[in-house]
């Protein structure tokens, strides 16, 4: 057990990519005194939480105070300037505009209390697994993919595929736009959001992310991969993944159709994952799309307050609201349609596809898959061994 701790203590000690490894400080003091579980030293934690205040909404009146995500300061850093991050805006005017969503669930204490009882289990799981992995600061922060507002007190890590268009849509509200001019525009979400919150820096991360509520939200894995699989590749809608469809067809397809025969649209959900493998054993970069979560958000490097769940992203999105005071601003400002949509049908159809995809493969093409994204179902309490039933056995055919 000691040998752990002295592991720990390196990991706490190492600076990777310009950045302090911001993990659970009073944890690692706590662990570091002697050989208790994490299981048995938490409830004490969220109590000192707890007793310092946990701010935002109905809790407190500062959002940032009594954290227990503190990063190690590096001192002053970097010496680029500074992004000018856009102060806490006015609710932004609805010109009478009344196509917006009631809160999303009815609030009352006692749903409060069970989602706070889920934020802070999610959090217990993810750290017992990062420790039991040993990975605790091994991938260095990715900043790059932070949406940081400190006027309001908040910093998501966006995961593609996982509620991240509604999320946007919040951050722009944030940022300033209008619910009328979001609903008519044409222009990316993404671009208009990086236009109010630029991409951070590793030091601006490492200053900002214990002055906020810092959260993910994340989506079971092979749904969420499934998911990019069929919006950005069965129907090749874009020219990139158009190309990149084209280049895994060519790569992956094992058989050639007669000449003249009609060919499959883009790859197969096998040929996809076939490629996912070869390109995870290269060494190549994923797309943001099915990056793992555990190297595109690195929880077991950053402490993240809370970890929402897309099972029950509309309770676990008013908490996050509500808990950074912004209640005002945010809730009524989803249009039903889009709430509904996002929230409701895009999971659900996903989910239901899941048997017949991967009908597609065997299961020797799965455990393959599951070397990349087995620590994905680990860390946020999902069951990867029901995918066995859905696949070709050994001897199929």
């Amino acid at each position: 057990m000691q040998n752990y701790f002295h592991f720990l203590v390196a990991s706490l000690s190492q600076v990777r990519g310009g950045i302090a490894v911001m993990i659970h400080a009073p944890l690692v003091e706590t662990l570091c005194r002697g050989d208790e579980k994490l299981m048995d030293i938490w409830p004490s934690l969220q109590m000192q939480e707890r007793r310092h205040g946990r701010g935002g909404g109905k809790h407190g009146n500062n959002a940032a105070e009594g954290r227990l995500a503190r990063p190690l300061k590096m001192g002053a850093g970097g010496g680029k300037q500074r992004h000018q991050f856009p102060p806490q805006q006015p609710p932004p005017p609805d010109g009478g505009n009344h196509s917006t969503l009631n809160p999303v669930y009815e609030y009352s204490d006692e749903m409060n209390a069970a989602a706070e009882t889920d934020f802070n289990e999610r959090r217990m799981m993810l750290w017992n697994v990062c420790a039991d992995h040993r990975i605790i600061g091994k991938y260095p922060p990715n900043a790059w993919e932070f949406f940081i507002s400190p006027g309001h007190g908040i910093a998501w890590c966006n995961i593609f595929k996982a509620a991240s268009s509604t999320w946007m849509y919040y951050f722009n509200i944030l940022g300033g736009y209008s619910v009328q001019y979001l609903q008519r525009t044409k222009a990316s979400p993404i671009d208009l959001a990086r236009k109010r919150f630029p991409r951070p820096t590793a030091n601006e991360l490492n200053d900002y992310i214990s002055n906020t509520i810092s959260f993910l939200i994340v989506r079971e894995p092979f749904e969420r991969l499934l998911s990019a699989y069929r919006n950005k590749l069965e129907g090749c809608r874009n020219k990139y993944y158009k190309l990149l469809g084209e280049q895994i067809v060519k790569k992956f397809r094992k058989t050639h159709p007669l000449k003249g025969a009609k060919t499959p649209h883009g790859p197969t959900f096998r040929e996809f994952l076939e490629f996912l493998v070869s390109h995870y054993r290269s060494g190549g970069r994923f797309d943001e799309h099915w990056s793992p979560v555990y190297s595109f958000c690195t929880p077991c490097s950053i402490n993240f307050t809370l970890i929402a769940k897309m099972e029950t992203f509309q309770r676990d999105s008013e908490y996050i609201i509500r808990q950074a005071g912004l209640e005002t601003l945010l809730l009524n400002k989803m249009p039903r349609y889009k709430a509904r949509w996002i929230t409701n049908r895009s999971a659900s159809d996903t989910r239901n596809l899941i048997p017949r995809y991967f009908a597609q493969i065997d299961e020797k093409l799965l455990t393959d898959v599951l070397e990349i994204y087995q620590l994905d179902f680990e860390l946020f309490g999902y069951n990867s061994t029901k995918y066995y039933s859905y696949v070709q056995s050994p001897d199929y055919g």
